[in-house]
């Protein structure tokens, strides 16, 4: 009797201790650890963009802590080619018809679902601490100014803009020699705040981002087709109502009094 009562008192014990070591592990399967996984969208948009649209993804982004925005900025003409070449996109703002119209046309943005957000104006900027007089493009042919910077006219909206101005003006030709072409127009800004350039050619807005530079004077704008920034979304995103909703915001009164504040021109 007494050995039965041993052997009970074991197997009590046994599974009592069995509990005390297996519940623990057992609470930790089942705690909540399910945190709300974010929709990331990806936004490529002309280069001229990046401050405005960092300030609107920091608003977005607390209105919609869902919402994880990621840019890729660049020259529109690049960032075109990436879409159609397959690179992943959900969003995207050109600083120029053409580029949006060349993806409209090869059905990666619907026609439907892209419309122009803002409007810009080319100006010609120098050194903030330049002496040199300069009021017209024609200035831009004296000796002191060695080195112009200009976008790329082949993949830079703001290089096409200013090759059609400076042919408008029959200074193409002249000037060519001196020109030094940037990626995009951020490095043309860049160009001329670190002295590689004695002048060049940018859109309002990245004057007014910089200390370093001044407004020698505004192009002639009846010299270049309107700039125009379109929005499209890309046929293939796998979030489309996500990005419907970001698109639908950047036409919103909020974010366009962010582009207001950058220098841009909301969208009528």
């Amino acid at each position: 009797m007494q050995l039965l009562k041993r052997t009970m008192f074991r197997l009590v014990s046994l599974t009592l201790l069995s509990t005390l070591f297996v519940l623990p592990a057992g609470c930790g399967i089942h705690r909540d650890t399910t945190a709300a996984e974010k929709t990331e969208l990806i936004v490529s948009a002309a280069a001229s963009l990046t401050n405005s649209l960092k300030e609107i993804e920091s608003i977005y982004e607390s209105e919609h802590p869902d919402i994880d925005l990621k840019f890729n900025f660049g020259a529109s003409g690049a960032l075109s080619q990436q879409i159609e070449q397959g690179a992943p996109a959900d969003l995207f703002i050109s600083a120029d018809t053409k580029n949006m119209n060349t993806l409209v046309d090869h059905h990666l943005v619907d026609k439907n679902q892209q419309s122009v957000l803002l409007s810009n104006k080319l100006v010609v900027i120098v050194s903030s601490d330049n002496k040199t007089s300069i009021q017209k493009a024609e200035d831009l042919s004296k000796p002191d100014f060695k080195y112009i910077a200009i976008g790329d006219p082949s993949t830079v909206p703001a290089g096409a803009y200013t090759k059609d101005a400076l042919i408008h003006a029959g200074l193409w030709d002249s000037l060519q020699p001196k020109t030094v072409p940037g990626k995009d127009v951020r490095q043309v800004l860049t160009y001329v705040e670190s002295g590689n350039a004695d002048a060049g050619f940018v859109y309002r807005t990245d004057a007014m981002s910089s200390k370093k530079v001044k407004v020698a004077f505004s192009v002639d704008p009846n010299s270049y087709s309107p700039i125009q920034y379109p929005a499209g979304i890309i046929t293939s995103t796998t979030h489309l109502s996500e990005a419907q909703k970001l698109y639908d915001f950047l036409q919103g009164k909020k974010a366009q009094d962010i582009f207001m504040k950058y220098g841009f021109i909301a969208s009528k």
